[in-house]
Parts: structure tokens; C-alpha cells; sequence
């Protein structure tokens, strides 16, 4: 199509725009319907009235609504991963390493709430593909978070003690209470994201430092009835 494009906006003369911008003012307003509305509710008139184009213009660069949901979902994805690795430090400790990553999951999470809402809430509640695609951000987070806690070991005793399968359900265990924690961050006007952070790193960091100095917790011995 070249590089313009019609916005679709019958005003006489049309005016031109590179179709990345023009896909970028579409996929923006449509976070926001999604995230607001939810994936059902919205509707493609209200998400083109909302990017200054024309419903069929909307049709002709991302096709379908699905389409348009599943474009929204991979944008969002990347960029919180992206944040996420660009917020740690690889020079910190691993404690700093940690806390630097939870802060820049919690202020992404905090700036984009609607996006936040497509990735945790609609995305997850209206099956494949759209739950597919969360799920593969979630992995690339917890291989993150994983390899954080691997280094958090190395470096508390000079070699990794923590057996892989503490690991892996340590990193899940993280980023699960990191998710609920964002909503609920989010729904809240008190709690900022370094709050939210602080919350989580003095919860988790608490547990990592006892298993790296090898105090495991293990119940107590319960009399019979």
C-alpha cells in the first residue's frame, strides 16, 4: 500500500499516514476498549471511532476482531517482558537484580492498566488462542525469574544448592503473587508500584534467604486424634 495510507476519515482530501502509525493508533485503542470493556463487549465501530478511522480501514490492516484482540495481546506481551529485562541490572546483586525486576513489572503493570487487563484478565478468560498467547509471556517471565533465583543461589554459596524442582516451583510461585499482587495494585489508589514491589521482594526474599542458608520450614509432628 505504500508508505501512506487513507485514514479512512472521509474529510474531502485525504490524508496519509504511515501504515505502522496508523496500526499503532488502532492497536492503542483497541487496548483500551479491551481492557475496559472486555473482549465481548467491545465493538469494532467503537475502537475505530476511537482511533479516527473508518471500521472497514480497521478490518483492512488486522482483519477480524480476533485478529485485532490477538495483535493487542502479542504487543502487550512483548512489551512487558521487555520491561521487565530492561528494568534488572545485571551488575547488582541478586537481591538488587530481583527487586529491580519486581519494580519494573509493578510500574509497567501500574502505566498501562488497560493493558494489564487485556494480559491478566480477558485474555485469560476467553480460551485458545488468546490464553496460548499469555501463556507464552508468563514462561519467558518465569525462565527470567528462574535464572534470577539460580544466580541468587550461586551466589549465596558459590554454587547452586537449590535443586531444580525448588527452583522452578519457587519462580512459579513468584510470579503467580506477582500477577494478583498487580491487580490488586491496580484496583487500589493508595498503592504505588514500589509498594507493591516492596510487598512481594520483603514476602519472597524472606523464604529465598532461609533456603539459601539451607533452613527448610517442614511441619510439625500433629498428634493423632
Amino acid at each position: 500500500m505504500g508508505e501512506g495510507v487513507d485514514d479512512g476519515v472521509g474529510d474531502g482530501k485525504a490524508r496519509r499516514m504511515p501504515r505502522a502509525v496508523r496500526e499503532r493508533q488502532m492497536l492503542d485503542a483497541a487496548v483500551v476498549t479491551f481492557g475496559r470493556r472486555g473482549y465481548r463487549a467491545a465493538s469494532m465501530d467503537e475502537i475505530a471511532e476511537l482511533a479516527g478511522v473508518s471500521k472497514p480501514l480497521v478490518y483492512l490492516y488486522l482483519n477480524s476482531k480476533e485478529d485485532l484482540f490477538t495483535a493487542c495481546i502479542r504487543r502487550e506481551a512483548q512489551a512487558l517482558v521487555t520491561a521487565v529485562r530492561s528494568g534488572v541490572d545485571p551488575d547488582l546483586t541478586a537481591d538488587g537484580q530481583l527487586w529491580s525486576g519486581l519494580r519494573a513489572f509493578f510500574t509497567h503493570t501500574a502505566e498501562h492498566p488497560d493493558a494489564w487487563s487485556v494480559l491478566h484478565h480477558q485474555a485469560r478468560t476467553h480460551g485458545e488462542p488468546f490464553a496460548r498467547e499469555v501463556s507464552q509471556m508468563r514462561e519467558e517471565i518465569v525462565a527470567f525469574v528462574t535464572a534470577l533465583i539460580h544466580e541468587a543461589a550461586q551466589e549465596a554459596h558459590g554454587a547452586t544448592e537449590l535443586a531444580e524442582r525448588d527452583v522452578a516451583g519457587l519462580a512459579q510461585a513468584l510470579v503467580g503473587a506477582a500477577e494478583s499482587l498487580a491487580g490488586w495494585a491496580n484496583a487500589s489508589d493508595s498503592v504505588t508500584a514500589k509498594e507493591a514491589a516492596a510487598t512481594l521482594m520483603n514476602f519472597a526474599w524472606a523464604g529465598l534467604g532461609n533456603l539459601m542458608r539451607g533452613e527448610r520450614w517442614s511441619p510439625r509432628h500433629q498428634p493423632a486424634h
